[in-house]
């Protein structure tokens, strides 16, 4: 999966098209991303000790990683990504429209 926690994402199919977010969470063995206040679901909880109260709570639910692309930080549009191996043989993930490096 080439999503890392904390990248910014566009999601680009599904109810919340045209979003952007941040990721908060990755799912690699399901290849799934959970983005910050998109795919919002509502989730009945019932009292515990942790909450007294219980309630209904509005929780991110997993997104497919291809149903999102990474935000290109040079141009805020959405790319691809690309990896490079520079000359210590450490592998970099780059944006392939801008050819900017992604932390």
């Amino acid at each position: 999966m080439n999503f890392k926690v904390g990248d910014k994402v566009v999601v680009i199919a599904g109810k919340d098209k045209g979003k952007e977010g941040k990721i908060i969470k990755t799912l690699k063995n399901d290849n799934k991303v959970v983005v910050e206040g998109i795919n919002m679901v509502t989730k009945h909880v019932k009292p515990s000790a942790q909450n007294e109260n219980g309630g209904i709570i509005k929780v991110e639910a997993p997104i497919h990683a291809s149903n999102v692309m990474i935000l290109d930080p040079k141009t805020k549009k959405r790319t691809r990504i690309a990896h490079e191996i520079d000359e210590n043989g450490k592998k970099h993930r780059i944006s392939v429209k801008s050819k900017e490096r992604l932390n």
